[in-house]
């Protein structure tokens, strides 16, 4: 470029100065401003139609809604309107549901009097006569018995139902008691009267292997706390047995169990445990 058209030149000339102007580049420079314009002009007008639109669209909402609430009433209107209303005739009654009486002849206990003293209502009905009725109280017209259920006559009661009295026989044995028998003292005494009298050895004597030997016994405590009755339930074997049913008869007497507040006779049952262990 010559050096005295620099000074007026454009700054884009400049830089293309001796360069393919044909080229998009230089083209896409050369139209930047006026495109960014028209971007700016079409943004503007599009953000001004979208602000415009809703406040349109209210307005006209608001005409519509005070166009379908105002109505023109008068006084008249009123009046005609609540004349007709009662000029309409009421609604029919529902018809009546009656209760369809059945014959019922009264029942006369027969009596042996003068045919002039018998009354009408007492007089008894001839048997023929009562199939097709119902016996009664009272003497009432109606349709024949054809399976119909008569209303109810209001009559006194006789009297109160009392329920038969269940009486408790507390000479049985009791297997299920409110309080169960119990050794004197409680489990802590039970447990040191058999450590005191109790063979443990027995098994061990008997050559039984290391195990655990249960008895089961039951027995008899009455109302006076006496033992008796007593049996084993099992045997574990090894004399197990036998030392324990001798061990609950020798013992004292139990306390009795209770039942409503009386002593009972009751079946008590009771495990004793033999445990033989490796000897150290």
């Amino acid at each position: 470029m010559e050096i005295n058209k620099i000074l007026s030149a454009d700054l884009l000339d400049i830089i293309f100065d001796g360069r393919n102007k044909t080229y998009g580049a230089y083209n896409l420079r050369k139209t930047y401003p006026n495109r960014l314009i028209e971007a700016l002009l079409i943004t503007t007008a599009l953000s001004v139609v979208i602000m415009i639109i809703p406040k349109l669209a209210s307005l006209q909402t608001k005409q519509q809604t005070v166009q379908m609430l105002v109505r023109d009433v008068s006084l008249e209107d009123l009046k005609q309107d609540q004349k007709k209303a009662d000029e309409l005739p009421p609604p029919p009654p529902p018809p009546k549901q009656e209760i369809q009486k059945v014959e019922i002849t009264k029942f006369t206990p027969p009596l042996i009097v003068k045919d002039a003293e018998v009354k009408e209502d007492e007089e008894v009905k001839e048997v023929s006569k009562l199939v097709d009725t119902k016996i009664g109280t009272i003497n009432q017209e109606g349709v024949k018995d054809e399976g119909i259920v008569a209303a109810p006559v209001e009559t006194k009661g006789t009297g109160v139902v009392v329920a038969p009295k269940h009486e408790e026989d507390y000479d049985k044995i009791y297997t299920i008691v409110e309080i169960a028998a119990e050794f004197p003292g409680g489990q802590s005494a039970w447990i040191k009267y058999l450590e005191r009298n109790l063979n443990r050895d027995i098994p061990i004597q008997n050559g039984a292997p290391i195990g655990k030997y249960i008895v089961t016994l039951s027995f008899v405590v009455d109302k006076n706390g006496v033992i008796s009755d007593v049996r084993a339930e099992n045997d574990p074997g090894y004399g197990t047995k036998e030392e324990a049913i001798r061990v609950i008869k020798k013992g004292p007497d139990w306390r009795p169990a209770v039942q409503n507040g009386r002593n009972v006779n009751y079946r008590h049952i009771q495990n004793i445990v033999f445990v033989v262990a490796e000897s150290e």
